[in-house]
């Protein structure tokens, strides 16, 4: 029986073929490195119209006729950056809203210093959060907003949301954790177990640089490999590289977290699941979801690590709401915001869900029934002529 003979020569031509090709990579790599590189993040301009101690309102500033007489305000979560929501042009969940007509507000939890470390949950809630929503109806001369949350800031939303029902018209969460007992995600088995108490201590303030390698380490093949070998496959691909940046720039932008609210969140949610019980409490108040009465619109991700949907799914049977909708994406945490793809479901569902059930301005109002009525009148001059 004949040995089988080893194709010396094709390998050979493979390798000098992915040797050549390699070559070219680099070469396009360094013309791109090399060249300028715009990778600035939230540039979509506003105005700081609030300020008290860290925390910073901004306002963005319109680009056409407002479609609400009801103002959005966004509430990010206190880990990582409100930026996310403004990542780049053309991609930006921000520049979105304001192309449909939605003024929008969003709150700039800031950069928190060791005189932070003990404010609470409560102070955030009832304090930051009220003061601002209370300079919004004040300015635009409404007694409710619309209310949207991001992940822990949903939480926050739920939260004042139940304890203020008067001063809330609709309510948005997004990747919004409500039910802590699942073990559906890596971070919810982890938070509890750990110390928080011994953290606390010890850092005051959680340090934003062991929170974010926490959760880098949850899927570390696909959060610190996978994208760095698709950066290098991609290299050549200024706009992709410019955007790797833009991203690399937010995660790596992590303020530290405000040590009492840090530990009262694990305690009380991940560790007692309080919040869906209608038990927990800031300060004197206990936050019963029952008084969630405003229409609800709950989205999250199907491939949401951080918040897998079983932390999210439960709220809506839990609340007063006659009106809730519950929406799932096929995305995960950060995808919900930054892939164009669900971006153009995510903004117009969202839109559409509010124009259903607040209350359009006047002016829009009045244009489009003179609109009606020019075509109506011009069928009947048609017909005439006919």
């Amino acid at each position: 029986m004949e040995a089988p003979r080893i194709p010396v020569d094709l390998i050979l031509s493979k390798l000098a073929e992915d040797t050549e090709k390699f070559h070219e990579r680099v070469k396009k790599g360094s013309d791109v490195l090399l060249d300028k590189l715009d990778t600035q993040i939230a540039t979509t301009p506003y105005d700081i119209e609030y300020e008290e101690d860290r925390v910073k309102l901004k306002h963005y500033k319109p680009v056409t006729e407002s479609l609400l007489k009801t103002p959005l305000l966004i509430i990010y979560a206190l880990i990582n950056r409100e930026t996310m929501l403004d990542l780049q042009p053309g991609r930006s969940v921000v520049q979105s809203f304001l192309e449909k007509g939605i003024d929008v507000y969003m709150v700039d939890w800031g950069y928190p210093t060791r005189k932070d470390k003990f404010i609470t949950i409560d102070d955030h809630v009832n304090g930051y959060m009220d003061n601002i929503v209370d300079y919004i109806l004040k300015k635009h001369k409404v007694k409710k907003i619309n209310l949207m949350g991001i992940c822990m800031g949903g939480s926050f939303c739920v939260m004042y949301s139940a304890l203020h029902p008067g001063k809330v018209r609709n309510l948005i969460t997004t990747v919004t954790p409500t039910n802590f007992e699942t073990d559906q995600g890596l971070l919810h088995i982890w938070m509890k177990y750990i110390d928080v108490d011994s953290l606390v201590d010890t850092f005051g303030n959680m340090p934003g640089d062991m929170m974010n390698f926490g959760f880098l380490i949850l899927n570390p093949a696909r959060l610190m490999i996978d994208k760095y070998v698709g950066l290098l496959e991609n290299i050549g691909d200024k706009v992709f590289v410019e955007n790797f940046v833009r991203m690399e720039k937010w995660i790596f932008d992590s303020p530290d977290v405000v040590g009492e609210t840090f530990r009262q969140f694990v305690i009380d949610c991940y560790k007692k699941n309080l919040l869906i019980q209608n038990k927990m409490m800031l300060g004197d108040q206990r936050v019963n979801l029952k008084k969630i009465t405003m229409p609800l619109l709950n989205i999250y991700g199907r491939y949401d690590h951080l918040v897998p949907p079983a932390a999210c799914d439960l709220l809506s049977s839990k609340v007063g709401s006659k009106d809730v909708q519950d929406d799932c994406l096929e995305t995960g945490h950060i995808g919900i915001y930054v892939s164009s793809r669900i971006q153009n479901k995510l903004v117009p569902r969202i839109v559409k869900w509010l124009e259903e059930r607040d209350t359009i301005k006047k002016t829009k109002r009045k244009k489009a029934a003179t609109k009606t009525v020019k075509k109506a009148e011009e069928k009947v001059v048609s017909k005439r002529k006919n």
